[in-house]
């Protein structure tokens, strides 16, 4: 105690060894915190490119959509929606209309050809009328986990990168910390000027996790609700397709 008390005393009345800036931390740290340093740096790029990308297709999804559902409500038949789906492609109720319009003109077809056993076109109109509402509505649902899956892609590496970078710059203090250690055994003595480098080189590493993780852990709340929220106007939207089918075409 008495030798960390004249340590303190000496080292208050000089200036420290190092004062150096968080960029001359990294510099002057050892191979393995600039190891640890550099997987982090690539999880943030990667997370952040991956929340930018997101942001626009969201964003984008969300215009498309509301420019979709007001043709689709405005108009009185499917063929003139179907016309507009390639201006709207990216709005994800783009890929429920194709699949349950598809399914639905394959029912008309059939029944007619059913109606009509020996002619294909007849100057006797006949109704043409679907014969399974199930099948309409699993090629909806189908469709919504594809455009789902496409809304949720990458996702999983915002996750991955929120709950493991912080356990990486945790790694990366404690073997700095081992290693400032390693150095006050090696020479028989400690004092703050020696200790403290090795210490602030290592805690910047848990410092770097955390700014790595947190961005993370915030996107991928963020998007996991916008997608939630997309994917309730999805549903909407099924319901609403099935109920126009089932009064117009049954």
């Amino acid at each position: 105690m008495l030798s960390w008390g004249l340590s303190i005393c000496m080292l208050m009345q000089q200036p420290l060894a190092f004062r150096g800036s968080v960029v001359d931390l990294i510099k002057t740290a050892s191979p393995l915190v600039k190891g640890v340093l550099l997987i982090l740096l690539f999880f943030s790029v990667v997370s952040w490119t991956i929340m930018a990308d997101k942001y626009r297709l969201i964003k984008r999804a969300k215009r498309h959509s509301k420019d979709f559902l007001r043709i689709f409500r405005k108009s009185g038949k499917f063929s003139e929606v179907n016309a507009v789906c390639q201006h709207l492609k990216h709005s994800p109720l783009v890929g429920l209309f194709l699949a349950a319009f598809n399914e639905l003109n394959y029912q008309l077809r059939t029944s007619y050809l059913k109606a009509n056993p020996e002619r294909v076109e007849s100057s006797v109109k006949t109704k043409m009328s679907v014969y399974n509402l199930d099948s309409i509505n699993r090629a909806l649902q189908r469709a919504s986990m594809v455009e789902v899956n496409k809304l949720e892609r990458s996702l999983n590496f915002l996750a991955t990168t929120a709950s493991v970078s912080p356990f990486i710059g945790l790694f990366g203090t404690v073997m700095g910390i081992v290693s400032a250690f390693q150095a006050i055994g090696l020479r028989g003595t400690a004092n703050l000027a020696m200790v403290a480098p090795g210490i602030s080189e290592a805690l910047v590493a848990t410092a770097a996790g955390l700014l790595a993780a947190i961005p993370a852990v915030i996107g991928y709340n963020h998007f996991l609700n916008k997608i939630k929220i997309l994917a309730s106007e999805m549903d909407d939207f099924s319901s609403e397709f099935i109920s126009i089918t089932e009064r117009n075409f049954t």
